[in-house]
């Protein structure tokens, strides 16, 4: 039995299916599991995580119970749950990644979008059997009192769950998304979106990443539920119970990215680049392309920027790297072409023999990213709407000279703003504006504005973040 414990949809590892039949292990993507394995190590902590591929679901199946610490991977402690494909899709694309992501980040065409009709209510039941299977997990893993860390939009109902089944448990549910407005969020059917709410307040205590989504999902709770909400002690009183909310800002491991920064594979990247773009000034962007990024509008302001300024014609490179996320969904096929679109515009327009003015990359390559950190002039962060936005974070301290064009929609800039150049990311106009302002900066200006930048972004390292959490479950 453990006392500690952590459920999120994707794991520490994942696996991969040969043609042979074997399976090969590899670390788990993505900023949450980057966060939370540097923490896990350090603690006798259980992961449950989902099984995500054919090749996660024949190494669950292999496993005792699914524990593959148990069947002789070096994986740390972790359940990996076999959850039926359909019911998994459903509940990860149709409702988590299609509708909650969708939600939070105020990204629906609502002229067309959403519908919810009785498909959608088939696809909900799903996403309540999928957080289901994650509470049952918990209740059976977990010692008597023990400490359970629920993350994000992927399990909002299981911290309700898990309290019906284990009420002698501690739980607290952590949201690193952004939260949606009350008028925003009542686009979900009316069922729905109190289901979601009281399956978070089942939880003793309720994280978010900027005092800004913390107080939305208060503001939610007092306009759905008419719940008694304190928001200078940061509570919510629903039901007979009361639930705290915290604040809990996620940083950067400082020592940990540079000591990943300066390993030979970065170094070949930097090399490579360097050979590609020459003496260059360089304009850096790093993404996955997931709508709320905002890349499309990024690649619209540097050709203005381009338009406006001719002088730094063969002087300047914009090297964007956009990585593919979520290609299930026909949204995110469609925005990766116009991505590739808005590229080739530019490299159209403007590109001679000898002058490559925007280099894409949509093939992920982690190494390649922090060697671009480190040569880059400016780094573009533009996104609609972040929970956070860790690029930003990342970028400063490995590239302490480079200036940082902030979008004021990223969770980020609560704790960046001040030394970053803000910009509204729908005014494709006022970022070009910003681009130039940070190749032009003084280098003094350029150094001060780093530092700050740097320390900010290193102030709440994962292990501050996770530590924080659990203090506030005793």
């Amino acid at each position: 039995m453990n006392a500690i414990l952590v459920a999120s949809n994707r794991g520490p590892v994942s696996f991969t299916l040969s043609e042979d039949g074997s399976l090969s292990m590899r670390r788990g993507g993505g900023g949450l599991v980057s966060g939370l394995a540097e923490v896990a190590r350090d603690l006798n902590m259980l992961w449950v995580c989902a099984a995500l591929s054919d090749g996660d679901r024949g190494a669950a199946r292999l496993a005792p119970g699914g524990r593959l610490d148990q069947a002789g991977y070096d994986t740390g402690a972790v359940r990996m749950l076999d959850i039926p494909p359909t019911i998994f899709h459903r509940a990860y694309n149709a409702v988590a990644n299609s509708t909650l992501w969708f939600v939070n980040h105020l990204l629906y065409d609502t002229p067309n979008r959403p519908q919810f009709d009785a498909r959608f209510g088939r696809e909900w039941e799903s996403y309540q059997a999928y957080n289901e299977a994650f509470a049952m997990a918990l209740a059976e893993e977990a010692a008597h009192g023990a400490r359970v860390m629920v993350q994000d939009y992927h399990l909002s109902l299981a911290p309700a769950m898990l309290r019906g089944e284990r009420p002698d448990l501690r739980v607290a549910h952590f949201s690193h998304t952004p939260w949606a407005p009350p008028e925003y969020f009542n686009l979900l059917p009316d069922d729905v979106g109190i289901e979601l709410l009281e399956g978070i307040l089942g939880a003793d205590h309720a994280g978010f990443l900027t005092a800004r989504w913390a107080g939305a999902f208060m503001d939610c709770c007092e306009a759905v539920l008419g719940a008694g909400v304190d928001r200078t002690a940061r509570t919510v009183t629903h039901g007979g119970r009361t639930t705290r909310i915290g604040v809990h800002g996620l940083g950067v491991d400082g020592d940990a990215l540079w000591a990943r920064a300066r390993e030979p594979d970065v170094e070949s990247h930097m090399a490579a680049l360097r050979d590609q773009v020459g003496d260059r000034k360089l304009i850096v962007r790093i993404d996955r392309t997931e709508l709320s990024k905002n890349i499309v509008r990024g690649l619209a302001a540097y050709r203005e920027f381009l338009s406006t300024h001719p002088e730094w014609h063969g002087r300047v490179v914009h090297l964007a790297f956009a990585y593919p996320s979520r290609h299930d969904l026909p949204e995110y096929r469609e925005y990766t072409a116009a991505v590739q679109r808005c590229a080739q515009e530019i490299e159209d327009e403007y590109a001679t023999e000898d002058w490559a003015p925007v280099i894409l990359n949509v093939h992920d390559d982690y190494p390649r990213s922090l060697a671009a950190y480190q040569l880059a002039d400016v780094l573009l962060v533009n996104p609609i709407r972040d929970g956070m936005n860790l690029v930003a974070k990342e970028g400063p301290v490995l590239s302490p000279n480079s200036a940082l064009v902030l979008s004021r929609e990223a969770g980020a800039a609560a704790e960046l703003g001040r030394h970053a150049l803000l910009v509204n990311p729908y005014d494709v106009s006022a970022t070009a504006a910003a681009l130039h302002e940070g190749l032009v900066m003084p280098e003094e200006e350029r150094a001060r504005r780093g530092a700050l930048l740097a320390a900010a972004a290193t102030a709440l390292p994962p292990h501050r973040w996770f530590s924080d959490q659990l203090t506030a479950l005793k």
